[in-house]
This record gives structure tokens, C-alpha cells and sequence, in this order.
């Protein structure tokens, strides 16, 4: 970059020195303490999350029930009722 025109001029804007005022002594700062509040939807969105956590991910009694009745023979879907289901399935995902 090339600077052209009076260097001089601009290089004494850089070398003077203004004054600075005197400054006086404050009082003296009472520290505050930091607050946090939540709203009460947020509240609300905990406790369920909280709820949520405690509910098992499998309901074994279910698990179990159809084990037993698969293994003893008792158990019998219809291929309809599988095709019924599936179909039900798809339209649910696609809404």
C-alpha cells in the first residue's frame, strides 16, 4: 500500500498527548448475588422428564405373557391381522 500525501501531519496525530482528568475514588461496591429463576413451564417440562425417566423402556409382563404363549403354541396371528397392522403402519408414518 502506498501512502501518499503529508505523512507528517498524520504521524503527529499519534504523537500528541491529551490530557487525562484526575480521577477520583469511588465508593465502594456491594457485591450482589447471582439469582436464577425458572419459569414455570420449564418446571413442568422437568417433572415430566423426570417421570419419563422412571417408566421402563419394555413392559416385561407384556414381553413375557407373549413368550409364554408362543412357546406353548397357543399363540396365532392371522396373516390378515399382519397385513392389517402394517398397512395401518405406513399411513400412520406418511401423516
Amino acid at each position: 500500500m502506498k501512502i501518499t500525501g503529508d505523512v507528517y501531519n498524520v504521524s503527529k496525530i499519534y504523537d500528541s498527548k491529551k490530557p487525562v482528568g484526575k480521577i477520583e475514588k469511588t465508593s465502594s461496591v456491594a457485591p450482589k448475588k447471582d439469582v436464577i429463576s425458572i419459569s414455570s413451564n420449564a418446571m413442568d417440562y422437568q417433572t415430566v422428564t423426570k417421570a419419563l425417566k422412571e417408566v421402563p423402556d419394555v413392559r416385561q409382563n407384556k414381553v413375557d405373557e407373549f413368550a409364554q404363549a408362543y412357546r406353548s403354541g397357543s399363540y396365532d396371528v392371522s396373516g390378515r391381522e399382519i397385513v392389517e397392522k402394517l398397512g395401518k403402519s405406513i399411513i400412520d408414518q406418511k401423516a
